[in-house]
């Protein structure tokens, strides 16, 4: 098993029967006791959480998600439906739910295609294939056009080179190639964009980068930024982000989803849940780097009540 930079761990020592029990009677009677529900849910793991949810039936033949929703209400019943769903599905039922009905949610889309490895892309698909029993890739390009829409069936061919050896010539010609179809030319070779940023490694594309400043002066953000407006940029960019740091672009979404007038719960709640046994040390790091403040005082300033406490269970700790 990969070493992770998770702030939640599996419990030791684990009942998932006696978890159950408590949950059970939390949630029995008038009045639910929302502390104990969040404390037991953020502090066990997403594979223990199942495991209590099996237990929960077998000893009152009743199913745990049902009882939350009925029990717990706004984002605290959002957050904690969102942490009993099973890991491998998460991002398949987001997309799912992006994709659905009335518009289109662009910003799902592109959180999670931007950001997953390419084996997390082919284990998505192949979820969604089993669960909804439809072809993701089908329900995109369905629902998406233009360049927006090719580089998000690019991004969902997962056939991003591996890690390798970087050759420099290659290296050269690709910042070469940017370079020439975006800031030389009067419209931008959005295809040159797509096909370098969604298929070379990752690796190689961190010397692009650094080679591409090195030829036009400029980063390959602001470039992207002047030359593409709408959807395909903000993919364009989380894409770049992406390679040069996975941890580094969540802090950053994270810090946007609380930053200004109200916040974006959707999105806080999703990226703390996906990443809370991934690399959510890792994006408290960056945070703390970033933004000059942690993400946990962030968190305490911006929510409020039961929603507040569990989020900041889940956030693990303060960076000082």
């Amino acid at each position: 098993r990969q070493y992770t930079r998770g702030t939640v761990t599996a419990f030791s020592p684990f009942d998932a029967r006696a978890d159950a029990e408590a949950l059970r009677k939390a949630m029995k009677g008038m009045g639910t006791d929302e502390e104990t529900v969040l404390k037991i849910l953020t502090s066990r793991n997403n594979a223990q959480r199942q495991e209590i949810a099996s237990a929960f039936k077998t000893l009152f033949g009743r199913d745990l998600v049902g009882d939350l929703k009925s029990e717990l209400t706004g984002k605290l019943e959002t957050l904690m439906v969102s942490l009993m769903r099973p890991a491998y599905i998460f991002d398949a039922h987001a997309l799912k739910h992006a994709i659905k009905g009335a518009g289109t949610n662009e910003k799902v889309l592109t959180e999670i295609l931007a950001s997953r490895t390419p084996a997390e892309v082919r284990n998505i698909k192949q979820v969604y294939l089993q669960e909804y029993e439809a072809n993701l890739e089908d329900k995109v390009t369905g629902e998406t056009s233009g360049y927006f829409q090719r580089l998000l069936v690019v991004l969902l061919q997962a056939n991003r080179d591996p890690d390798g050896r970087v050759d420099e010539g290659l290296v050269e010609q690709d910042a070469q190639v940017l370079f020439r179809a975006g800031e030389l030319k009067w419209g931008t070779d959005e295809e040159k964009f797509i096909t370098i940023l969604g298929t070379r490694s990752v690796s190689h594309l961190r010397r692009v980068f650094d080679k591409y400043m090195t030829i036009s002066g400029f980063q390959i953000e602001e470039t992207i930024d002047r030359e593409t407006s709408g959807d395909l940029e903000k993919l364009l960019l989380a894409v770049v982000k992406c390679i040069r740091s996975v941890p580094a672009y969540f802090a950053e979404t994270l810090y946007h989803s609380m930053k200004g007038a109200g916040t974006d719960d959707d999105t806080l709640i999703r990226v703390m849940v996906s990443r809370s046994e991934v690399d959510l040390l890792d994006i408290r790091q960056e945070f703390r780097k970033n933004f000059a403040k942690s993400l946990h005082q962030m968190i305490q300033k911006d929510t409020s009540g039961d929603y507040r406490k569990a989020l900041l269970l889940l956030c693990g700790g303060d960076d000082e």
